[in-house]
């Protein structure tokens, strides 16, 4: 009875108001009919403020340092970052990032900048900026970007510098391109840097991975000829639909009011929608030499005729990557020192996602100075003044106007 009378006093206020115990009166029932419309006008009106702002131009500013355009070679740009610091280091840097999306994520915006810790840490960044193919370029093949391009901008950099060997930094499957590039010519490379790179395909941690093995990729390269970012971004939203067609804009819409957080929203939406077209044939090599075939890792690729041994890796290598990447596992990245010959390898394995590291607030504070500081102990202290320039060759270099 106790119990009873204990537990009646919502029962008493109902039926006060003439409706059974658990039901809603009137007046309950028009107040939680008020709350739910004004909460769906509120967010039909953040809806549409939200549409409002992503359908129009987005006027927003992306790469936060200036740099200067050195060279060109077709569509390709050699481009400097000076260093920051009163002398920065002797041996320059030169980045390769991926044929996918654009470099500039790793500089962002001041405070979400790469380049600015790199730069106030001494280095020289030369980007190798790949710019937008055409249907020309079509016939393009992973030789032609490694022994191609990136050869011919080793050299440009060696000979503008005088230096004989550069840093090397690769970026996803710039990483790729840049381990590639290093086993043929380990004799112009002090040191590697690879970061989020797939070097071992044989895995199936990732969908990626997954999809990629069982891709009809003559028949996309034959229809396409030049395979359409826009296509390729269907398939990367696809690998996390949810967070990425979803949650990422439920929070934005939740956030219109903060002007920070949009601005970073929508250089983030433009970086993943700046999607150049990628070229046919070295979109072919890649997939089916990599990603279906592993010939990388077997030591069976072959780049303009000769085979790439890895073992041919003997300068210091570091490798860096995410632990919770969706697009480059783990897997695919953390063996690579171990197939080096390499005495002096460190490998860093960060609790981040491919995004984020590059624009996670630990990238700015731990991740890119502890990368920093690695090159900064092995190329050769400060710069200083060089006998003269570097003549460049193909297999080698002398200096011009010293001793050989």
């Amino acid at each position: 009875m106790a119990e009873n009378q204990g537990g009646s006093a919502d029962g008493k206020a109902g039926a006060a108001s003439g409706a059974p115990a658990g039901v809603l009166t009137a007046q309950q029932l028009e107040e939680l009919q008020q709350t739910i419309l004004g909460t769906m006008i509120k967010w039909q009106r953040r809806i549409l403020r939200g549409a409002e702002v992503l359908s129009s131009p987005l006027e927003i500013e992306v790469g936060a340092t200036s740099y200067e355009t050195l060279h060109k070679r077709d569509r390709v740009e050699l481009r400097l970052y000076k260093s920051t610091a009163k002398q920065p280091l002797a041996t320059p840097t030169i980045l390769v990032y991926a044929l996918v999306n654009r470099y500039y994520m790793m500089d962002l915006q001041a405070d979400r900048s790469m380049f600015k810790v790199f730069l106030d840490a001494g280095l020289d960044m030369y980007v190798i900026d790949w710019g937008y193919p055409t249907r020309g370029d079509k016939f393009l093949t992973m030789t032609d970007y490694i022994e191609d391009y990136i050869d011919h901008m080793v050299d440009e950099v060696r000979r503008r510098t005088g230096q004989p060997q550069v840093n090397l930094m690769g970026i996803c499957q710039g990483g790729t391109f840049s381990a590639i590039y290093a086993a043929l010519h380990p004799e112009k490379i002090r040191n590697l840097v690879t970061i989020v790179a797939p070097i071992d395909f044989d895995t199936d941690t990732g969908l990626l991975n997954v999809w990629a093995r069982r891709m009809n990729v003559d028949q996309m390269v034959d229809t396409f000829g030049n395979i359409p970012g826009e296509f390729l971004n269907v398939g990367f939203l696809m690998l996390n639909p949810v967070r990425l067609m979803f949650d990422k804009y439920v929070s934005f819409l939740e956030n219109l009011d903060d002007a920070n957080f949009v601005a970073n929203f929508l250089r983030m939406e433009k970086w993943i929608f700046d999607s150049p077209d990628q070229v046919g044939e070295a979109f072919r090599q890649f997939l089916k030499d990599l990603y279906q075939q592993n010939k990388l890792v077997k030591g069976e690729l072959e780049i303009g005729g000769r085979k790439v041994d890895l073992k041919n890796i003997t300068m210091p290598v570091l490798n860096a990557f995410a632990e919770a990447d969706h697009l480059v596992p783990p897997a695919c990245s953390r063996r690579f020192t171990e197939l080096t010959s390499s005495k002096d390898t460190e490998v860093l394995a960060y609790p981040t996602g491919h995004i984020g590291m590059f624009t996670s607030r630990r990238s700015q504070t731990e991740y890119t100075p502890r990368m920093a500081a690695w090159l900064a102990e092995r190329s050769g202290g400060r710069a200083a003044a060089a006998d003269g320039p570097v003549e460049a060759s193909g297999k080698g270099a002398r200096r011009r106007g010293g001793k050989e």
